[in-house]
Protein backbone atom coordinates (compact mmCIF):
# COMPACT_ATOMS: atom_id res chain seq x y z
CA UNK A 1 0.00 0.00 0.00
CA UNK A 2 0.66 3.73 -0.45
CA UNK A 3 1.46 5.58 2.86
CA UNK A 4 -1.41 7.96 2.00
CA UNK A 5 -3.78 4.83 1.30
CA UNK A 6 -2.70 3.23 4.53
CA UNK A 7 -3.23 6.35 6.72
CA UNK A 8 -6.69 6.92 5.02
CA UNK A 9 -7.04 3.16 5.83
CA UNK A 10 -6.23 3.65 9.49
CA UNK A 11 -7.92 6.38 10.48
CA UNK A 12 -10.81 4.30 8.74
CA UNK A 13 -10.06 1.35 11.43
CA UNK A 14 -9.82 3.54 14.67
CA UNK A 15 -13.32 5.20 13.10
CA UNK A 16 -15.37 2.33 11.92
CA UNK A 17 -14.23 -0.98 12.86
CA UNK A 18 -11.77 -3.01 14.90
CA UNK A 19 -8.87 -4.31 12.99
CA UNK A 20 -5.30 -4.98 12.95
CA UNK A 21 -2.84 -2.65 12.00
CA UNK A 22 0.93 -3.90 11.74
CA UNK A 23 4.11 -2.07 11.17
CA UNK A 24 7.18 -2.93 8.96
CA UNK A 25 10.25 -1.79 7.33
CA UNK A 26 10.87 -1.37 3.31
CA UNK A 27 14.26 -1.59 1.90
CA UNK A 28 15.18 2.00 2.27
CA UNK A 29 14.90 1.68 6.33
CA UNK A 30 11.22 3.60 6.42
CA UNK A 31 8.31 2.31 8.00
CA UNK A 32 5.40 0.91 6.50
CA UNK A 33 1.73 0.64 8.09
CA UNK A 34 -0.24 -2.40 7.00
CA UNK A 35 -3.30 -4.62 7.33
CA UNK A 36 -1.27 -6.92 6.28
CA UNK A 37 1.11 -8.98 8.81
CA UNK A 38 4.23 -10.78 7.79
CA UNK A 39 6.71 -12.16 9.69
CA UNK A 40 8.98 -8.81 9.99
CA UNK A 41 6.20 -6.76 10.96
CA UNK A 42 5.01 -5.91 14.33
CA UNK A 43 1.20 -5.62 15.10
CA UNK A 44 0.10 -2.07 16.63
CA UNK A 45 -2.28 -1.58 19.49
CA UNK A 46 -5.49 0.00 17.49
CA UNK A 47 -5.40 3.28 19.65
CA UNK A 48 -1.86 3.95 19.33
CA UNK A 49 -1.46 5.89 16.19
CA UNK A 50 -2.89 9.29 16.01
CA UNK A 51 -2.41 11.87 13.14
CA UNK A 52 -1.72 15.76 14.40
CA UNK A 53 -0.42 18.53 12.89
CA UNK A 54 2.50 20.36 14.60
CA UNK A 55 2.29 23.89 15.11
CA UNK A 56 5.36 24.92 16.74
CA UNK A 57 8.83 23.49 17.97
CA UNK A 58 10.41 24.34 21.36
CA UNK A 59 13.47 22.25 21.21
CA UNK A 60 15.58 19.45 19.69
CA UNK A 61 12.83 17.25 21.09
CA UNK A 62 9.81 18.81 22.20
CA UNK A 63 7.01 20.05 19.81
CA UNK A 64 3.47 21.62 19.75
CA UNK A 65 0.26 19.98 18.47
CA UNK A 66 -1.93 22.37 16.75
CA UNK A 67 -4.30 20.76 19.13
CA UNK A 68 -2.35 22.37 22.02
CA UNK A 69 -0.49 19.12 23.52
CA UNK A 70 3.21 19.50 23.85
CA UNK A 71 4.79 16.24 23.45
CA UNK A 72 8.25 14.91 23.74
CA UNK A 73 10.27 12.89 21.48
CA UNK A 74 10.89 9.66 22.88
CA UNK A 75 14.13 8.08 22.78
CA UNK A 76 16.24 10.97 22.29
CA UNK A 77 18.05 13.64 24.13
CA UNK A 78 18.92 16.87 22.38
CA UNK A 79 21.39 19.24 23.85
CA UNK A 80 19.48 22.35 25.96
CA UNK A 81 18.75 25.59 23.96
CA UNK A 82 19.12 28.96 26.41
CA UNK A 83 16.05 29.41 28.14
CA UNK A 84 14.85 31.79 31.16
CA UNK A 85 14.96 27.91 32.90
CA UNK A 86 18.58 26.73 32.06
CA UNK A 87 21.52 28.13 30.23
CA UNK A 88 21.96 26.27 26.25
CA UNK A 89 24.21 23.98 25.26
CA UNK A 90 26.71 23.47 22.34
CA UNK A 91 24.25 21.81 19.42
CA UNK A 92 20.91 22.62 21.10
CA UNK A 93 20.08 25.46 18.45
CA UNK A 94 21.24 23.34 15.53
CA UNK A 95 19.03 20.66 16.53
CA UNK A 96 15.81 22.86 17.01
CA UNK A 97 17.06 24.10 13.71
CA UNK A 98 16.66 21.28 12.02
CA UNK A 99 13.20 19.73 13.63
CA UNK A 100 11.83 22.89 13.19
CA UNK A 101 12.44 22.65 9.51
CA UNK A 102 11.14 18.93 9.72
CA UNK A 103 7.83 19.55 11.43
CA UNK A 104 6.66 22.66 11.53
CA UNK A 105 3.18 22.99 9.64
CA UNK A 106 3.75 18.89 8.59
CA UNK A 107 1.03 16.28 9.36
CA UNK A 108 2.27 13.64 11.58
CA UNK A 109 1.47 10.19 12.57
CA UNK A 110 2.09 9.86 16.49
CA UNK A 111 2.70 6.44 18.39
CA UNK A 112 2.85 6.05 22.23
CA UNK A 113 5.02 3.45 24.21
CA UNK A 114 3.83 1.64 27.16
CA UNK A 115 4.50 5.37 29.67
CA UNK A 116 2.56 7.90 28.00
CA UNK A 117 3.63 10.95 29.81
CA UNK A 118 6.31 12.33 31.75
CA UNK A 119 6.68 14.09 34.86
CA UNK A 120 6.27 17.57 33.52
CA UNK A 121 2.81 16.01 32.03
CA UNK A 122 4.29 16.19 28.30
CA UNK A 123 3.45 13.27 26.01
CA UNK A 124 6.08 10.70 25.17
CA UNK A 125 5.45 9.74 21.54
CA UNK A 126 7.46 8.55 18.33
CA UNK A 127 6.57 10.74 14.90
CA UNK A 128 6.27 9.55 11.54
CA UNK A 129 6.20 11.11 8.44
CA UNK A 130 3.20 10.77 6.28
CA UNK A 131 6.48 8.69 4.11
CA UNK A 132 7.40 6.59 6.98
CA UNK A 133 10.24 8.26 8.07
CA UNK A 134 10.63 8.22 11.86
CA UNK A 135 11.89 10.90 12.88
CA UNK A 136 13.12 10.23 16.26
CA UNK A 137 16.05 7.90 14.88
CA UNK A 138 16.53 10.17 11.75
CA UNK A 139 17.69 12.76 14.78
CA UNK A 140 19.63 10.28 16.20
CA UNK A 141 21.18 9.39 12.67
CA UNK A 142 22.22 12.59 11.86
CA UNK A 143 24.09 13.04 14.94
CA UNK A 144 22.13 16.35 16.31
CA UNK A 145 20.83 14.13 19.60
CA UNK A 146 21.69 11.51 21.63
CA UNK A 147 19.81 8.08 22.50
CA UNK A 148 18.20 8.29 25.53
CA UNK A 149 16.26 5.19 26.43
CA UNK A 150 13.88 5.20 29.57
CA UNK A 151 12.05 1.75 30.39
CA UNK A 152 9.43 0.79 30.08
CA UNK A 153 9.38 2.54 26.64
CA UNK A 154 11.81 0.09 24.30
CA UNK A 155 9.66 -0.68 21.21
CA UNK A 156 12.66 0.85 19.30
CA UNK A 157 14.99 0.62 21.10
CA UNK A 158 17.26 -1.37 19.72
CA UNK A 159 17.01 1.13 16.46
CA UNK A 160 17.64 3.73 18.13
CA UNK A 161 20.73 2.56 19.73
CA UNK A 162 21.37 0.98 16.39
CA UNK A 163 21.52 4.19 14.59
CA UNK A 164 23.52 5.74 17.89
CA UNK A 165 26.49 3.32 17.37
CA UNK A 166 26.60 4.23 13.56
CA UNK A 167 26.34 8.19 14.24
CA UNK A 168 29.46 8.15 16.93
CA UNK A 169 31.69 5.81 14.27
CA UNK A 170 31.29 8.70 11.97
CA UNK A 171 31.71 11.39 14.17
CA UNK A 172 28.45 13.20 13.40
CA UNK A 173 26.85 16.25 14.63
CA UNK A 174 27.62 16.27 18.50
CA UNK A 175 29.88 13.26 18.49
CA UNK A 176 32.61 15.90 16.70
CA UNK A 177 32.62 18.32 19.31
CA UNK A 178 34.76 18.92 22.16
CA UNK A 179 32.20 19.51 24.22
CA UNK A 180 30.97 16.38 23.95
CA UNK A 181 33.99 13.99 24.42
CA UNK A 182 34.66 11.51 27.40
CA UNK A 183 36.00 13.43 30.14
CA UNK A 184 38.13 11.92 32.70
CA UNK A 185 36.96 10.79 36.45
CA UNK A 186 39.12 13.86 37.43
CA UNK A 187 37.93 16.52 34.80
CA UNK A 188 33.66 15.16 36.67
CA UNK A 189 35.40 16.12 40.06
CA UNK A 190 36.48 19.58 39.18
CA UNK A 191 33.04 20.61 38.34
CA UNK A 192 31.00 22.83 40.95
CA UNK A 193 27.62 22.25 39.25
CA UNK A 194 25.80 19.48 36.57
CA UNK A 195 27.31 20.59 33.03
CA UNK A 196 24.10 18.36 31.57
CA UNK A 197 24.11 15.05 29.25
CA UNK A 198 27.65 13.97 29.16
CA UNK A 199 30.21 11.09 28.92
CA UNK A 200 32.35 10.00 31.01
CA UNK A 201 35.43 7.39 31.72
CA UNK A 202 35.64 5.80 34.97
CA UNK A 203 36.63 1.62 36.26
CA UNK A 204 34.29 0.82 38.52
CA UNK A 205 35.34 -1.24 41.80
CA UNK A 206 32.59 -2.75 43.58
CA UNK A 207 28.43 -3.02 43.58
CA UNK A 208 26.89 -1.92 46.26
CA UNK A 209 22.72 -2.71 46.93
CA UNK A 210 20.89 0.12 48.66
CA UNK A 211 16.96 -0.04 49.16
CA UNK A 212 16.26 1.68 45.70
CA UNK A 213 19.54 1.16 44.17
CA UNK A 214 22.17 -0.77 42.80
CA UNK A 215 25.33 0.94 42.32
CA UNK A 216 28.48 0.68 40.92
CA UNK A 217 31.01 2.01 43.33
CA UNK A 218 33.51 3.91 41.06
CA UNK A 219 35.35 6.09 44.28
CA UNK A 220 34.25 7.31 47.71
CA UNK A 221 32.86 10.40 45.50
CA UNK A 222 31.46 8.76 42.60
CA UNK A 223 29.15 6.30 42.08
CA UNK A 224 26.53 4.57 39.10
CA UNK A 225 23.02 3.96 40.10
CA UNK A 226 20.50 1.89 38.58
CA UNK A 227 17.27 1.38 39.96
CA UNK A 228 16.64 -1.61 41.34
CA UNK A 229 13.23 -1.73 39.05
CA UNK A 230 15.50 -1.56 35.90
CA UNK A 231 18.48 -3.76 36.82
CA UNK A 232 16.47 -7.10 35.06
CA UNK A 233 17.58 -5.30 31.69
CA UNK A 234 21.64 -4.96 32.61
CA UNK A 235 23.72 -7.67 32.36
CA UNK A 236 25.13 -9.14 36.13
CA UNK A 237 26.56 -5.82 37.54
CA UNK A 238 30.03 -7.67 38.68
CA UNK A 239 30.43 -7.89 34.68
CA UNK A 240 31.47 -4.15 34.72
CA UNK A 241 33.85 -4.27 37.58
CA UNK A 242 37.58 -3.22 36.50
CA UNK A 243 36.82 -2.86 33.04
CA UNK A 244 36.63 0.84 31.57
CA UNK A 245 33.73 2.00 30.92
CA UNK A 246 32.62 4.77 29.24
CA UNK A 247 29.10 6.29 31.18
CA UNK A 248 26.20 8.58 29.18
CA UNK A 249 24.18 10.46 31.22
CA UNK A 250 23.89 13.13 34.10
CA UNK A 251 26.06 13.59 37.13
CA UNK A 252 24.31 15.40 40.28
CA UNK A 253 26.17 16.59 43.28
CA UNK A 254 25.23 16.16 46.40
CA UNK A 255 27.61 17.23 49.49
CA UNK A 256 30.83 16.65 47.43
CA UNK A 257 29.49 13.21 46.04
CA UNK A 258 28.40 12.71 42.39
CA UNK A 259 25.72 9.74 41.21
CA UNK A 260 25.34 9.00 37.52
CA UNK A 261 21.82 7.88 36.75
CA UNK A 262 21.38 5.01 34.02
CA UNK A 263 18.02 3.47 33.67
CA UNK A 264 19.24 1.40 30.78
CA UNK A 265 22.34 -0.49 29.51
CA UNK A 266 22.70 1.28 26.20
CA UNK A 267 24.20 4.11 28.86
CA UNK A 268 26.78 2.18 29.84
CA UNK A 269 29.95 0.65 27.05
CA UNK A 270 32.54 -1.29 27.79
CA UNK A 271 35.85 -0.10 26.57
Amino acid sequence: MKMSVVVACWLFYVGAVSADVYQSYDSEGRFIFSDKASSQSLQLNQYSLQQQTVSSVYDGDTVRFENGQRVRLLGINAPEINSRYRSGEVGGPAAKRWLKKKLTGKTVLVEYDRQRRDKYQRQLVHLFLLDGEHVNAAMIETGLVSSLVVPPNLRYADRLIKAEKQAALQQKGIWALKAYQPQSLAQLLKQKKSRGWQRYKVTAKAVKKTKKYNRLIVSDKVDIRIPKANVGLFPKLDSYLGHALEVRGWASRKKGHYSILIRHPSAIIRR
